[in-house]
């Protein structure tokens, strides 16, 4: 059972995070300051790390920093509030595995952690992409393919589109689509929804979203 720590000074997140991990199958352990998250990170009991930026004593580019100038490989997913380009390449430049921008999408955030934990084991890549017809994602670079052909898709787009290509050929209602790709931030009667699938639409072939009248959306690629 992996190890995984959550460094998030807010609570709501803390828990909706460590709740999700522990669902399946991880064993999380959260803690809210940056001084605890180093000293649990340098302890060697972790296979991963989701690290806030704006923790408080240290915050999170000073954790990651003296935890990599100490040689640590411990992989790290940043997950922050600040989305800005500098920060973003502050964080990967750094040595941060990974940088997802708060609100975020649940199912977004576990599909990132295995990936690097997939690759902290050196196990094979191959499921590190996901197809249905002529629809391709590669999970590592975030890139869309249609019949071969690149597609560039926004980051809340292409976490919708993995969600439908998860479930090829089954009705995914708007509330659980809100749920897996908004996550905790997500209001129930938002049309945000529709309105992404639409977007998908126009990107990936009107055909391929089917609407199911009063159950939501099914993807047929």
């Amino acid at each position: 059972m992996n190890q995984i720590l959550i460094a998030e000074d807010e609570e709501r997140i803390a828990q909706f995070v460590r709740k999700g991990l522990k669902a399946h199958g991880f064993q999380p352990t959260v803690v809210s300051d940056g001084a605890s998250a180093l000293a649990h990170a340098m302890s060697g009991g972790y296979d991963l790390m989701v690290l806030d930026i704006g923790l408080p004593v240290l915050d999170g580019f000073t954790v990651l920093q003296r935890l990599r100038d100490v040689g640590s490989t411990l992989p790290v997913v940043i997950l922050t509030a600040r989305d800005s380009l500098s920060d973003r390449v502050a964080g990967l430049e750094g040595g941060a595995d990974d940088y997802m921008s708060k609100p975020f999408g649940f199912d977004e955030l576990l599909a990132r952690i295995r990936l690097r934990l997939r690759r902290a084991t050196g196990e094979a890549a191959s499921s590190d992409r996901l197809e249905h017809g002529d629809v391709g994602l590669d999970l590592r670079t975030r890139t869309a393919t249609v019949s071969g052909r690149a597609v560039e898709l926004s980051a809340r787009e292409f976490a919708l589109a993995e969600v439908f290509l998860q479930h090829p050929g089954q009705v995914m209602s708007r509330e659980q689509l809100l749920s897996r790709v908004w996550g905790y931030d997500f209001d129930p009667g938002s049309n945000v929804v529709d309105v992404y699938v639409r977007y998908l639409r126009k990107k990936l072939g009107a055909d391929r979203i089917e609407t199911v009248r009063g159950a939501g959306y099914r993807f047929r690629g």
